[in-house]
């Protein structure tokens, strides 16, 4: 996506506070400050270090996804940019003053809660969050009190998005390949002595409709000493449609019948399995016993009907989707985002009126879909949407604003500066380890280790 230079055309300096340090915050800094040349951006981040899902959720094992920092790093190194970490909205400042500090404010925190399964007994200790289970193997601070309990045979993962099978893939990679990954140490020993041999991922609807992508999935496919299972009665009649799918579903469908035809051909014995389940939805828990609702399809959706099918499992991981929190009165979501057009904020009391200043962009404004390549597209789309603002005097800048920084100069702040003392020590520390880095998880020690 490219946009022209746009003309100033205002008469006093735009502040501009960004609120998440995650993809759409960095990739919002990054439009902003090409295109509008007398600005002044400040993103502030609850937690004492930037980059959001890129170092929280990206899994371990995909680095190469997490070289999108670098691009990050060069907007840091802006003048005109600042970073405040350990600033959370709600608990250090509120919507309204920064709305009075700033010409300008962007909510881009993201979807930071679970959606739930709304059945019996989901709050048992058998019942865990994928999303939780990521920020534990990722050092997202604490989230390492998870204590997950792999001492068991089976999990089972219910959802079939790209985050259940990172998760699946995970539990089932040899370790020996994680042992360089940036993957805690705590959770690199938990898995060490994994006894989990299944993992079975469940999905409401059928083959044509999974929410992973193929480039996952062939990852799963080759891993070493697990054999995927398929129920070949899950792809009747899909053959003879496979042709008549768009060209990025038909290739992730001939995957998985490539896959199931080769099982059919080869019964390879490995130690550990990975089993997909379609046409399911979970009912209830009762113990170790997870009984599902059998579906049926109809024009796409996935109607109950009145069978239903029970699954042993030891560990239940779900991983439906995320929901973003309200974290400031200020804020209003419904129906998983906050309501807006284009980016720029609905107000809640007159509908289809923007609260003029106020934008969000990423999972926040959008709903959690998507991958970091949608976030850039929507971020720079909102921080057109703000220059366009300020140009054509829709959004008036003469007055001139305070921001951030005096007011936070008594409070526990980490600036760009105390990220990279503690991105050298992490580093260190996993160099002694044969790591690329050994995240810090604790805030305290985070704080300090800035503050050095």
């Amino acid at each position: 996506m490219q946009f022209n230079t746009i003309t100033k055309r205002y008469l006093s300096t735009a502040k501009i506070c960004i609120v998440g340090a995650g993809p759409a915050g960095f990739y919002a800094a990054q439009y902003l400050l090409k295109h509008l040349k007398d600005c002044q951006v400040d993103l502030i981040e609850k937690l004492p270090v930037p980059f959001g899902l890129v170092r929280f959720g990206v899994a371990p094992d995909h680095p190469e996804v997490k070289n999108v920092i670098n691009t990050f790093n060069k907007t840091a190194m802006s003048p005109r940019f600042q970073f405040f970490g350990n600033v959370s909205l709600g608990r250090d400042v509120t919507l309204q003053q920064l709305r009075s500090w700033y010409h300008v404010v962007l909510l881009t925190y993201g979807a930071d809660k679970d959606r739930q399964l709304d059945i019996p007994n989901e709050n048992e200790k058998t019942v865990l969050s994928a999303r939780e289970f990521v920020g534990w193997y990722n050092g997202l601070p604490g989230a390492e009190n998870l204590q997950p309990d792999l001492s068991g045979d089976s999990i089972t993962i219910i959802g079939q998005g790209n985050v259940a099978i990172d998760v699946a893939r995970i539990l089932l990679r040899p370790i020996d390949d994680l042992k360089k990954s940036d993957i805690t140490c705590y959770a690199l020993d938990v898995l060490a002595s994994s006894k989990i041999k299944k993992v079975y991922l469940v999905g409401r609807r059928g083959p044509l409709q999974v929410a992973f992508t193929i480039k996952e999935l062939r990852e799963m496919l080759k891993l070493r000493r697990v054999s995927t299972i398929w129920k070949s009665e899950d792809f009747e009649c899909i053959k003879e449609i496979v042709d008549t799918l768009p060209r990025t579903r038909k290739r992730l469908v001939e995957l998985m019948l490539k896959s199931l035809n080769e099982q059919q051909k080869i019964q390879v014995k490995n130690d550990k399995q990975f089993l997909p389940i379609f046409l399911r939805s979970p009912k209830f828990l009762n113990g170790r016993e997870m009984t599902f609702t059998i579906n049926k399809l109809e024009q796409g959706r996935a109607l109950p009907t009145n069978g239903t099918e029970m699954v042993k499992t030891d560990l239940i991981l779900r991983s439906i989707g995320y929901e973003p929190s309200c974290a400031d009165a200020g804020i209003h979501i419904k129906s998983g985002c906050v309501s807006n057009e284009n980016g720029r904020v609905v107000s809640c009391k007159h509908e289809h009126t923007v609260d003029t200043g106020l934008y969000v962009a990423g999972w926040l404004a959008t709903g959690p879909n998507g991958v970091i390549l949608t976030t850039m597209n929507n971020a720079f789309m909102v921080a057109k949407a703000i220059c366009d603002d300020i140009t054509i005097g829709n959004l008036k800048v003469e007055e001139a604003k305070p921001g951030v920084a005096e007011w936070l100069k008594t409070k526990a702040v980490v600036k760009w500066e105390g990220w990279n003392k503690i991105d050298l020590e992490e580093v260190k520390r996993g160099q002694l380890v044969g790591k690329p880095r050994e995240k810090i998880v604790k805030i305290d020690e985070l704080l300090t280790v800035a503050s050095l």
